[in-house]
């Protein structure tokens, strides 16, 4: 896992940034093009480049940062919600092939809408991606 990325840098401060907050796994930072202000990232120290390549004690650590962060942004900013999301491969959007959380402060009435694109099932189609994507335990 040696591979440098954007915020391999950022960790090692050969770029600027505003962190928020650093342990052994993970350290957090404002995002610099925030969906709203306070919009935070919490990042993996190593680079793993998806989900499928974090281990899951890692990916857990992560979640539980972003809940600390989430609770931070509603006590500081008075926010009512938020968004935690995980782009994960390029597909979704993912711009730095480094596992990392999105924690976006959200506010009653603030306008956004971050899925506003959504799809719809034809008659039947929604049972068979049932079907499809069912796990048996």
């Amino acid at each position: 896992m040696g591979m440098e990325t954007l915020f391999t840098k950022i960790c090692k401060g050969e770029i600027p940034s505003v962190k928020l907050y650093e342990d052994d796994v993970c350290f957090v930072i404002l995002d610099i093009n925030p969906v709203l202000k306070g919009h935070s990232l919490v990042i993996s120290k190593k680079p793993y480049p998806s989900m499928a390549d974090c281990p899951d004690d890692v990916l857990g650590h992560l979640m539980k940062v972003a809940k600390i962060i989430d609770a931070k942004q509603r006590k500081a900013l008075g926010s009512q919600g938020s968004n935690i999301i995980i782009n994960n491969d390029p597909a979704s959007g993912q711009e730095v092939p480094h596992i990392h959380v999105h924690v976006i402060p959200r506010f009653d009435g603030d306008g956004r809408k971050y899925f506003a694109l959504h799809d719809k099932y034809d008659d039947g189609e929604m049972a068979q991606y049932g079907e499809r994507l069912r796990i048996d335990a």
